[in-house]
């Protein structure tokens, strides 16, 4: 599919938005009724500040359109009595309309702070949702919603409802309520010409429902647009490296043209369908006012209106129309606001798929620094519906560690992320210490259990900052005691600020080894019963990997260990060694007995006494180094 109004056979280096795997719109589809609940959980705490608001703003429209009448007075009475002497009406109008102007300055001031302060405690909450919930929500979610799309929610969309809340809001209040107590002034002076002038309201409203249901269309396709755009940007920029060792500039910026096509497409359409809007309003309003002065002026002619009346009546109509223009605005800016708050409310409305437990358990006492893993009877399937784990029955003591080997795609990762509960089992259960995971909490299982993954990521910060991640509270000693153990204190001291050395973005100012020991000395200072290491040497030279396996010494000992290796220079330090084909541990045993082709064959696949996968895996592993 392509973009709509964009040619579907890209030029050359150009592609299609979608032939790049970009996605192009929201995980599933929020209704609007969804925005309207949201906007209303985020007003309910300020109701009191918006009630106050808009009594002052009622206050402020009050004394506003107050002038039109106190203009009539002065026609009809004020200044037939001037004439005859007596100045006191006109003194006593002269003085009430300044006070009118006053009050509505005073009130207009007071609306202006008050909806600040409430627009601003708006804003403040939804952005701490948007961050608090991107932050809970589970692996697989943002393993399918791009970074880019949840950027976009918390900064573009926001930056909509921002607009709404400084400046449409404002605009909004100000047009309705000018129109709905002019209009109420316009029956106190005349009935007959106040319908006259409401029977505007029939195509205002027609012009008013037509650009409501355009616009909606037309802006949740800009925002949609928005977060494909912004999605490129971070993808590109995040993956600068590749892009140009491989050359990708011209693809990317042909995907980013089509986007680029698409944005401005898709803001044209507003802006037309706004052009065609406000002047209809006005357009509207002056129709309406030349109707009400003709009837008006036959009436003064006739003797049954007051000149003074029809002045007021006119100035009525005026305040009436002009501020649609207001109106106009506010409404686009409502519906950028609208198209945005239905796409948060979309991110919003995504349950992490690891739910905490409703009544949470308690593990027991530690005995020692391990704890016992088991799978019983686990099976897993990632959303796709494919099954990936059939069934997994494991037992893992206490203070042991254990190698996972296997071809590419066999089930290792996902063992190891059942195991840190970013997944939870399709059937079965992952229990620790006999407690199921499920019936810990988050901060619970992430007290007992360490991941160290291969690109071990550090955060822009100081190298104390992040080894000290797992245990904020942790002392300076007891952080550089930590990298004393692991042999790390001497390059961290060497840098030039020490510990309190920033690491830049991604520890970009460590190398992948320094980075590997900042990560173990994070585990080791966290003092997790469980560690999980996941290819963590994978990326390593043989020097790097020489400190980092002397690191591991220190970090397993007496702790449970599962450990993702494809060099097995690394599983020669385990106790135990499970080979993983197709989902299933086909091989348990020591690694000497593993090699030699005496481990209990768990599958049932390889004669007894033969070599199995471990000793294949081996003996080609040791006639490279020849």
């Amino acid at each position: 599919m392509a973009w709509r109004g964009v040619s579907s056979r890209p030029s050359d280096g150009e592609a299609d938005a979608e032939g790049s795997g970009l996605p192009l719109a929201d995980l599933g589809k929020p209704r609007r009724g969804d925005a309207r609940r949201l906007l209303a959980s985020l007003l309910a705490p300020h109701r009191g500040t918006l009630v106050v608001a808009a009594l002052v703003s009622l206050l402020s429209q009050a004394a506003m359109v107050a002038g039109p009448l106190l203009i009539g007075l002065a026609i009809d009475r004020a200044v037939p009595d001037a004439v005859a002497g007596d100045h006191g009406t006109l003194v006593w109008i002269a003085v009430a309309y300044a006070a009118c102007g006053l009050v509505t300055a005073g009130s207009q001031f007071a609306f202006q702070v008050v909806a600040a302060r409430a627009g601003q405690g708006v804003l403040l909450e939804l952005r701490a949702r948007i961050f608090g919930h991107a932050q809970r929500l589970s692996l697989d979610f943002h393993e399918r919603y791009t970074s880019g799309r949840i950027v976009s929610r918390a900064t573009s969309d926001v930056d909509a409802v921002q607009e709404l809340v400084e400046d449409g809001l404002d605009g909004l209040t100000t047009a309705v309520l000018t129109f709905w107590v002019s209009l109420g002034f316009l029956f106190v002076l005349d009935v007959p010409l106040a319908l006259l002038v409401m029977s505007g309201l029939v195509p205002l409203s027609v012009a008013t429902v037509w650009y409501a249901r355009r616009s909606a269309r037309a802006y949740r396709g800009t925002r949609t647009t928005s977060a494909a755009m912004t999605t490129q940007y971070i993808e590109t920029l995040n993956g600068i490296r590749a892009v140009q060792a491989f050359r990708r500039e011209p693809r990317n910026a042909g995907i980013f043209r089509v986007l680029n096509r698409r944005y401005t497409e898709v803001n044209t359409e507003t802006l037309v369908l706004f052009a065609w809007f406000a002047p209809a309003l006005m357009l509207i309003g002056n129709l309406t006012l030349v109707g009400a002065l003709a009837v008006g002026a036959y009436r003064v002619a006739d003797g049954g209106l007051e000149l003074g009346v029809l002045a007021a009546i006119a100035l009525y109509v005026r305040r009436m129309y002009e501020p649609l223009d207001d109106l106009a605005l506010a409404l686009n800016t409502y519906q950028t606001a609208a198209a945005g708050l239905e796409k948060i409310a979309g991110l919003l409305a995504h349950e992490p798929g690891v739910a905490e437990p409703a009544e949470p358990g308690s593990l027991p006492e530690r005995s020692g620094k391990g704890r016992e893993v088991t799978f019983d009877g686990v099976r897993f399937g990632y959303q796709d519906g494919v099954t990936v784990l059939p069934r997994i029955d494991l037992t893992i003591p206490r203070g042991q560690t254990v190698a996972l080997v296997g071809e590419t795609g066999a089930g290792k990762s996902t063992v190891a992320k059942l195991l840190a509960r970013f997944y939870d089992p399709t059937t079965g259960a992952v229990r620790l210490d006999g407690v199921d995971l499920r019936e810990l909490t988050t901060p619970q299982l992430r007290g007992e259990l360490t991941m160290i993954t291969q690109e071990s990521f550090l955060f822009s910060g100081s190298v104390a900052d992040n080894i000290a991640i797992g245990r904020p509270d942790a002392t300076r000693e007891q952080i550089e005691e930590a990298a004393r153990a692991l042999g790390a204190y001497e390059f961290i001291a060497a840098l030039p600020d020490g510990f309190d050395t920033d690491v830049r973005k991604r520890g970009a100012r460590l190398s992948a080894g320094q980075r590997q020991l900042v990560a173990f000395a994070r585990a080791l200072l966290a003092d997790p019963a469980v560690l999980i290491l996941d290819e963590a040497t994978s990326s390593l030279d043989i020097p790097g990997e020489r400190a980092v396996q002397r690191a591991l010494a220190t970090v397993l000992e007496g702790r449970t260990a599962v450990i993702i290796a494809h060099r097995l220079s690394t599983v020669e330090i385990a106790d135990r060694v499970l080979v993983v084909h197709d989902g299933r541990i086909v091989e348990d045993g020591t690694p000497d007995d593993l090699v030699a082709g005496i481990g209990d064959d768990a599958a049932g696949d390889d004669a007894a006494g033969g070599e199995g996968r471990f000793g294949a895996l081996h003996r080609a592993w040791r006639e490279s180094l020849v």
